[in-house]
C-alpha cells in the first residue's frame, strides 16, 4: 500500500478551473488594557469632541463589547477622569521660583490652557469634579507651592489653586465651543470671530440708549481686545488679588 506524502501534496498548484483561496491571515488583537482603552477615547476626543466618548463608541473602535471594558474602566465617568490626567500629563511646569512666582503663576496658567485647548472640549470634564489622578495632583502640588514660595498665606493659595483652575477651565471651555460653531459655519477662524463680535456689537449699539446708556456708550470698550487679551486681563486679576494678601500677610 502506498503512503502520501501530505507535504509534497500541500505544495501542488491548484487546477485552473478551481477558485484560488487567499489566505488572509486574522489580524491578532491588541490585549485590552487601561492604556489602550484611554489611547483609543483619546483619538475619539480629537477627532469628534467629548460628546462622542462613550463606553460603547471605545468599544466599538476596539472592535470588542462594552463589557469587556469594565474590567480596566469602571463606568465613563472614571473613563472621563483617566482621559483628562493622560491630558495633563503633556503639561509641562516650572520649578518654584520664588523671585519669578507671579510669571510662573501666568506660565502655568498659559501652558494648561493650550494643552486642555488642543483636545476638543476636554475642559468639560474638571468642571463639577475634582481631578484625583497623578498628573491633576503633579499640577495642584505645584502651582500651590509657587504660590507659597511667593509669600502667598496657605489657606489663601488653597483657595485660590480652585479658582485658578476654575477660571482656565471654564475658558478653555468656552474656546472649544466657539470652534465648533466655526467649523459647522464653515467660515475660516478669523472671518467666523468678525462675524460674530460684528453682530455683538451691532446690537450693543442699537439698544434703547435710555434704558441702557451704559451699555450704548461703552461698546466699543464691551467689544474690544481678543481672547488672548481678556485672558491675560483674568490672570492679572488673579494675581493682583494674590499680591495684596502677600503684602497683608508681611504686615501683620
Amino acid at each position: 500500500m502506498t503512503t502520501v506524502d501530505q507535504g509534497q501534496d500541500a505544495e501542488l498548484p491548484a487546477p485552473p478551473w478551481r477558485k484560488r483561496r487567499r489566505s488572509t491571515p486574522a489580524k491578532a488583537k491588541q490585549p485590552l488594557s487601561q492604556d489602550l482603552i484611554v489611547d483609543t477615547a483619546l483619538r475619539i476626543l480629537d477627532a469628534e469632541g467629548l460628546d462622542a466618548v462613550s463606553m460603547r463608541r471605545v468599544a466599538q473602535e476596539l472592535d470588542t463589547g462594552p463589557a469587556s471594558l469594565y474590567a480596566h474602566v469602571s463606568n465613563k465617568e472614571e473613563l472621563l477622569e483617566i482621559l483628562l490626567d493622560r491630558v495633563s500629563g503633556e503639561m509641562r511646569l516650572p520649578e518654584p521660583d520664588p523671585e519669578r512666582w507671579r510669571e510662573q503663576i501666568k506660565e502655568v496658567a498659559y501652558e494648561i490652557h493650550r494643552v486642555l485647548s488642543a483636545h476638543a472640549d476636554i475642559a468639560r470634564v474638571p468642571l463639577g469634579m475634582i481631578p484625583t489622578g497623578p498628573n491633576a495632583l503633579r499640577i495642584n502640588e505645584r502651582v500651590m507651592t509657587i504660590m507659597l514660595a511667593g509669600g502667598v498665606p496657605p489657606q489663601i493659595a488653597a483657595w485660590a489653586v480652585d479658582r485658578f483652575y476654575l477660571y482656565i477651565n471654564s475658558d478653555a471651555y468656552e474656546g472649544s465651543i466657539h470652534v465648533t460653531k466655526q467649523r459647522a459655519s464653515g467660515l475660516e477662524p478669523a472671518e467666523y470671530i468678525a462675524r460674530f463680535l460684528g453682530q455683538v456689537r451691532e446690537y450693543f449699539t442699537s439698544l434703547p440708549a435710555d434704558r441702557f446708556p451704559v451699555t450704548v456708550r461703552h461698546a466699543p470698550e464691551l467689544m474690544s481686545g481678543d481672547g488672548e487679551d481678556r485672558f491675560e486681563f483674568g490672570l492679572e486679576l488673579i494675581i493682583r488679588g494674590l499680591e495684596s494678601y502677600v503684602e497683608g500677610s508681611q504686615d501683620s
